[in-house]
């Protein structure tokens, strides 16, 4: 530095880069909305939906419209107060272009605005306003109808009067910007789910969803909320008490509200699911330690006080856990959320509400109800005996090396990078495809190993059953991350766990087998984008020396449309073993030109229930399933 304020290598003052308005959001989007993927995507949906959840907890909004337009847009109406349209003197423009252009202008900030809210703290209009290619705002209030369009977060013109009308709300349409985002296609189904989710939480509220594309429509409405929740999720499980108990109060100093409905099951599952002002909490938080606790130490309590309990026994939280289906929903001022993607809630005294409200609630549920009571305790002491009979298999399995990384099984073809993020271990049915894969793999950084057979279905099985089952064993000791609560991802010997399995009904069963297992089991692997499925072709197409795969119906039959049917051969591939293997290496195997679906945990609480249609003891729902969903898996790719 040869003097103040003059710099080496041409970096000084003029270098300095100031971002005014919304340039921050188009400049660094992720920093707002989490990525420019699908996700982030669909959370401009959730940002303006938010607003109007919000203008229902306030008490002034029961009605939500989204709909999925025929053009990409994307348009919410609510029946709320409507954005202020008045004239912000500070500023000297309307509150309405306020919002849709300040980051930090909105009513979640200081007081007489929302006292309960979800969103973006308040950031949400305005980030959905830059990343798009335009927004059309409408205002209905003070019997007029107020308007304003912006493209790319900028106003076109003042926000002005376009008509009259009695009713109040705002209706918020929008173009997400193609130049930002990866894909500008909204999914239905991601919406859907969210919608219905909210209004589970809600109770009350209507949130219809409409897609324009194709004329889908769905009306969502719970007046039972989360205890409508928890029966849906239990759908097609037996149940242990006659209704989930409900649990309703407000925090000590009333500002915040606890809402918990929880239910019991003949499964072997833990499915809790928690919510912080209608925001998923996916990793837990202080809610749910309380609920936890309050579970662990009643039904102790009330174990002792029955005599079922000796005084020196004490059940596990696992134990009490053992096939609960809970929603635990709060909602408080200023939530404080862990993390930049708000997935576990941190306000530490929530922990003490929700544990005392449990605590004394289900406390009296247990004494109104001794006859529940006594075969809920029953049920975790069974639970208790089979932990410890879990627990013993794994010990003995540990002696036998049968978990150990260091005595992999015999049958796997393992490679020979050592390096986990270079390498992908193929599941592989039976023997003989087994065989080819092995032939053909590249060695270097692929692995096979074949099952024989079909696994255990493990939808109503616990862990001593599933350690019993001598493919799933193999599995565990390929894979190095352990089994159930011991499972850790980090560990893993591979990235990528490949279920390669027949294009056919059979195959697509085993392939739903080794889902279930790997979502019950280690969910990890699939919430860490571990697991795929191959997808194998299944025509090979043959015109003298040409050669055409095809992986569907249509493909072929366009593919025989345009090669000719005269001396055209047509061969269907009825499994993997009827592949050589140049060419199942070529069209599954081989990095540049195999196709490969990686199996995401969209989301979890849809997950569970399809698992439990389809692996479960209801064959009517699992049937119903079938014949709503045939058009998606005409192919078998499940």
């Amino acid at each position: 530095m040869d003097d103040l304020g003059k710099v080496e290598n041409n970096y000084g003052a003029e270098q300095i880069t100031v971002l005014r308005g919304l340039e921050p959001v188009r400049k660094r989007p992720g920093m707002y909305i989490g990525s420019t993927d699908t996700h982030g995507l669909h959370h401009l949906i959730n940002e303006i939906v938010d607003n109007s959840i919000d203008e229902a907890l306030a008490g002034y909004c029961d009605k939500i419209i989204v709909e999925l337009n025929s053009d990409g847009s994307c348009s919410v109406t609510d029946n709320g107060r409507g954005i202020p349209t008045g004239i912000n003197k500070e500023e000297g423009k309307s509150a309405v272009e306020l919002v849709l252009t300040k980051l930090h202008a909105g009513g979640k900030f200081g007081e007489g605005g929302y006292k309960i809210s979800g969103g973006l703290h308040g950031v949400g209009l305005s980030c959905v306003n830059a990343l798009s290619e335009w927004l059309e705002v409408e205002v209905r209030q003070n019997g007029k109808i107020y308007k304003q369009v912006y493209n790319r977060g900028v106003p076109q013109r003042d926000l002005a009067v376009v008509g009259e009308t009695s009713d109040t709300g705002t209706k918020v349409t929008f173009l997400p910007d193609d130049t930002i985002f990866e894909t500008t296609t909204f999914d239905y189904e991601v919406v859907r789910l969210r919608l219905r989710e909210l209004a589970f939480l809600n109770k009350g509220i209507t949130i219809l969803a409409k897609d324009h594309r194709n004329g889908r429509e769905e009306t969502f409405h719970y007046e039972g909320g989360i205890v409508e929740f928890v029966n849906e999720l239990n759908e097609g499980k037996q149940t242990i008490l006659k209704n989930p108990i409900s649990i309703e109060t407000l925090t000590k100093d009333k500002t915040g509200e606890i809402e918990i409905a929880f239910q019991y099951n003949d499964g072997y599952n833990e499915v809790i699911h928690g919510y912080a002002n209608n925001i998923n909490t996916a990793e837990g938080g202080t809610h749910i330690d309380g609920f936890k606790k309050a579970l662990h130490k009643v039904i102790n309590d009330y174990g002792h006080k029955l005599k079922i309990l000796k005084d020196d026994d004490k059940l596990t939280g696992e134990d009490v856990r053992e096939g609960i289906t809970a929603i635990v929903s709060v909602k408080l001022q200023e939530p404080q959320f862990e993390g930049q993607t708000k997935t576990k809630l941190g306000n530490s005294y929530m922990s003490g509400e929700v544990q005392n409200a449990v605590t004394e609630l289900f406390g009296s549920y247990l004494e109104e109800n001794p006859e529940e009571a006594r075969s809920l305790i029953l049920r975790s002491v069974t639970a208790w005996k089979a932990r410890e009979a879990a627990n013993a298999a794994r010990t003995m399995a540990r002696r036998k090396g049968a978990l150990e990384s260091t005595a992999l099984p015999g049958k796997l073809a393992d490679c020979t990078d050592k390096d986990p993020k270079h390498c992908e271990i193929y599941i592989v049915e039976g023997d003989s495809a087994g065989g080819t894969a092995k032939q053909c793999r590249d060695r270097r950084f692929q692995a096979i190993l074949p099952l024989r057979g079909k696994i255990l279905n493990v939808e109503k099985a616990r862990l001593n059953h599933v350690l019993s089952n001598e493919e799933i064993k193999a599995m565990i000791t390929a894979f190095g991350g352990g089994v159930g609560q011991e499972f850790d991802h980090t560990k893993l010997r591979y990235d990528k766990i490949v279920c390669m399995t027949d294009a056919d009904v059979d195959g697509a069963h085993i392939r739903i087998l080794l889902l279930t297992f790997f979502y019950r089991f280690m969910p990890g692997l699939i919430e860490n984008g571990h697991v795929y499925s191959a997808m194998p072709p299944l025509y090979k197409l043959q015109k003298g020396k040409q050669i055409v795969y095809c992986y569907s119906e249509e493909e072929k039959e366009q593919k025989v449309e345009e090669m000719g049917s005269k001396g055209l051969d047509v061969q269907r591939y009825k499994g993997l073993g009827e592949m050589d293997k140049e060419q199942l290496w070529e069209t599954t195997m081989n990095p540049e030109h195999r196709s490969f679906r990686q199996i995401q945990m969209v989301d979890a609480i849809e997950a569970d229930k399809i698992f439990t249609i389809l692996m479960g003891d209801a064959p009517e729902l699992r049937r119903k399933f079938i014949e709503e969903n045939a058009k998606l898996v005409e192919n078998l790719d499940i």
